[in-house]
Order: structure tokens, then C-alpha cells, then sequence
């Protein structure tokens, strides 16, 4: 496995690689609180079936550049990132994955530039729109997303994640249908040290300041006119049924629905093997 530095969109991104240089391009896309790390698993098993597995570090992230203010973090942006990253690897399209703010950007990418994907894969998260009539239509939705209002409020949130060495983000690592292993202890410690880190924390929260507020655009819309599938854990304590069946709604080519019984939020860690595998058969069937 290598660790790269990629220009893409005026930013440094760290990443890690795996699998022949002339494979087809697969980019993994981590969520929140996490990093490259998360696609660990993945990036062997692609790269041992001749994929060329990119994991990036997200803008704010881990060894990424990290710009300052809550509109550098706007979906826009995040989309030109995917873009800038294609472009590096001196592509035009690739094929894609994202788990949880990793899926919403996928699912914006699928919407707004389908011509830069030969498939899309989701974990956790559903189509943006399915998920905002979940949302809206469902109590059950509004419970599980009661975080995101904490989340949008600058400087108590981080006031509440860094309390007591961390408690409160580090409980967050541990919402797995088992909650002891869902993330090994030392990849937690990992994270976690790298939030300490001046600004990042606040960076990451940025993600639902700028794209999660109620003056915030749509972050997809319409429907997706590329091959889509979403796995999705039926334990994720984070994200309900309702929004997971309506994605359907939204795809507009092959598209496939993936339930992972028994499985929670962190599908990389929990399900490694399938989630490498449902991952392989996407990317082989387009």
C-alpha cells in the first residue's frame, strides 16, 4: 500500500493507494469522524482484483490541506475535489464509493457530473433527497438525526466532542451492531489524535455548517442517471429504513439495494468482506 500527495482542486490531498497503476480507478471516499484509514480492507481486496484503489483523506482531514471558513466546504467544492482527483490520475472518469459524508458527496458527484462515473457505490447514506423526506415525514429519522443540530452549532459542538480527553467523539466509534469492536481501539486513538490537531475538528464539522443549515442548497436533486447501489447495515443507529427504501426513487439506471443483516454504521470495519465484495461485483457488472 502507498501513501501519495495529489494536487486536485488547488489542495494537497494525502492519499492511499494500492493495485496496478494501469487498473481501472476506484475512489473511496471516507465519512465523518474518520480518514483514508476506513477503506483499509477495501483497498486490498480491489487491488488484488486489479483495481487502482485511491482513498483521499477529505479537505479538512487527516494529512489533506485544510482551508479555512464554512464555504470552503460547500458540496461545489466538494464535487470539483472528485473532479481534481479523477484529473490527477490522468482520467476522465472513475468508479466511485462513499460511506456516509463520503455517500452524500458520491451521490452529488452521480447528480451534478455523471460523466465523471462508470459506477456508484453508497454505504450508509441514501440518496439526499430521500433522505430529506425522511426527515420530514418520519419520527423516527428525526431521533436518529437529532446530532446534526448540535453539529451546526460553531464552537459548542467542538466544546461537547473535545470535553473529557474526547469522550463524546470517541463514543461515536462505537455505534456498531457491536458496539466493543465496530473500530479497533488504535484506529479510534488515531482519529482522534488527529482532531486534536488546530482546526480540524471544526473543519470536519463544517461539512454539515455548510451543506446541512436550513439556508444550505439541495445538495442532489433529480434523479441519477449512473449504475447505483447503497449497502446498508439494518442496525446503523444513524440512518433509518424509510430513507433507505426511497433512494430507489432517485436512481435513474441499474441500481441495487444491499442490506447488510445484523450490520451498523462502520460497514468497512464490521463487514470488511462483504462490503470488498459487493464493491467488486458493481464495478465488474459496469
Amino acid at each position: 500500500m502507498e501513501e501519495l500527495r495529489v494536487e486536485a482542486n488547488g489542495l494537497g490531498f494525502r492519499c492511499l493507494a494500492a493495485g496496478p497503476a494501469s487498473g481501472p480507478l476506484a475512489l473511496l471516499l471516507h465519512g465523518f469522524p474518520e480518514g483514508a484509514e476506513s477503506w483499509r480492507p477495501q483497498l486490498a481486496a480491489l487491488a488484488a482484483a486489479g483495481v487502482r484503489a485511491v482513498a483521499p483523506d477529505l479537505r479538512g482531514y487527516g494529512g489533506t490541506d485544510r482551508p479555512e471558513g464554512v464555504d470552503a466546504y460547500r458540496m461545489s467544492e466538494l464535487v470539483a475535489d472528485v473532479e481534481g482527483l479523477i484529473e490527477a490520475f490522468g482520467l476522465s472518469r472513475c468508479h466511485l464509493a462513499g460511506h456516509d459524508w463520503g455517500a452524500l458527496i458520491g451521490w452529488s458527484v452521480a447528480g451534478r457530473r455523471p460523466d465523471l462515473l462508470t459506477s456508484w457505490s453508497a454505504l450508509s447514506v441514501g440518496h439526499p433527497a430521500a433522505f430529506v423526506q425522511a426527515m420530514r415525514d418520519d419520527d423516527d429519522q428525526r431521533r436518529r438525526s437529532s446530532y446534526i443540530g448540535l453539529f451546526r452549532q460553531a464552537g459548542k459542538a467542538e466544546e461537547v466532542l473535545e470535553a473529557d480527553d474526547h469522550a463524546r467523539l470517541r463514543a461515536m466509534y462505537r455505534i456498531g451492531a457491536d458496539p466493543s469492536d465496530a473500530i479497533p481501539a488504535g484506529v479510534v486513538d488515531a482519529y482522534v489524535a488527529g482532531f486534536t490537531r488546530p482546526g480540524r475538528l471544526t473543519a470536519a464539522l463544517n461539512y454539515y455548517r455548510a451543506n446541512l443549515s436550513d439556508d444550505s442548497p439541495p445538495m442532489a436533486e433529480g434523479r441519477v442517471d449512473v449504475p447505483s447501489q447503497l449497502i446498508w447495515g439494518n442496525q446503523d443507529p444513524a440512518i433509518g429504513r424509510l430513507g433507505t427504501e426511497r433512494t430507489s426513487i432517485f436512481a435513474a439506471a441499474d441500481y441495487r439495494l444491499a442490506v447488510l443483516a445484523g450490520a451498523g454504521h462502520w460497514l468497512q470495519f464490521e463487514r470488511p468482506e462483504e462490503v470488498s465484495r459487493l464493491l467488486l461485483e458493481w464495478m465488474g457488472w459496469h
